[in-house]
């Protein structure tokens, strides 16, 4: 058996929320209001974002500078794909998510007995907004917005830097998150051990999670600790 869990580090995006209005959605509007036959896909914008983070001053910026080189890649101006930018901005809204089920009954319920923080991919103008449409700043002690105030995910950084705000040792964390590129990977590469929220039952996941869930409910299921899922 290992040490026992202290402190759990939660992904947002698709882990506790979800937009009520998908990526390819607003990216279909934002072509349709410019006049333009779709040239990119939203799951395209998701593979560059993190490549231009770094050159960028806010979410906005960053999203500029994608589309602008995914239009430059399908043959257009990047003025082009910078209009494509101005549509979608004016059709997202960052307050129009939802909760995922299980999730707000999760945080309930482990909040007053783990410290909990929050790791997350983006820009802190549109977490941020995401946080407090939810209301759930004041159930974790510290928010890492990973790619700004560290390297992202899966870098270690993000996840150490929570866990020495938490003032708690690696091995007495776990970190629960949908992506395996970015949550679990980066768990492992910081010694934290990991839960993954499996929404497509994938059958041979890489890399391998210390655990699976099908939902955030699973979390609370019957008399089962958190302890006894991170360490089965």
């Amino acid at each position: 058996m290992g040490n026992p869990i202290e402190a759990i580090l939660f992904d947002l995006d698709d882990t506790l929320c979800t937009y009520r209005r998908s990526g390819q959605e607003i990216l279909s509007l934002a072509f349709e209001a410019i006049g333009r036959d779709p040239f990119f896909t939203a799951e395209d914008y998701y593979e560059i974002f993190d490549d231009f983070v770094a050159e960028s001053d806010s979410g906005l910026e960053n999203r500029r500078r994608c589309f602008a080189a995914l239009a430059e890649r399908a043959g257009y101006s990047q003025s082009v794909g910078r209009e494509v930018a101005a549509a979608y901005a004016e059709e997202r809204d960052q307050t129009n998510v939802r909760w995922l089920p299980g999730a707000k009954e999760a945080l309930d319920v482990l909040s007053p007995d783990y410290s909990l923080a929050l790791v997350t991919n983006g820009p802190p103008e549109w977490q941020s907004q995401k946080i407090e449409a939810l209301g759930i700043a004041d159930r974790f002690e510290t928010i890492v917005y990973a790619g700004y105030d560290t390297a992202p995910k899966p870098d270690p950084e993000p996840f150490r830097a929570a866990l020495d705000r938490l003032g708690t040792e690696p091995d007495r964390a776990v970190t629960v998150g949908n992506s395996l590129g970015s949550d679990v990977t980066g768990a492992h590469n910081a010694g934290v051990r990991s839960i993954w929220l499996d929404a497509d039952g994938i059958d041979d996941p890489e890399p391998s999670p210390h655990r699976r869930i099908e939902t955030m409910s699973d979390l609370l299921d019957g008399s089962r600790s958190l302890f006894t899922i991170a360490e089965g």
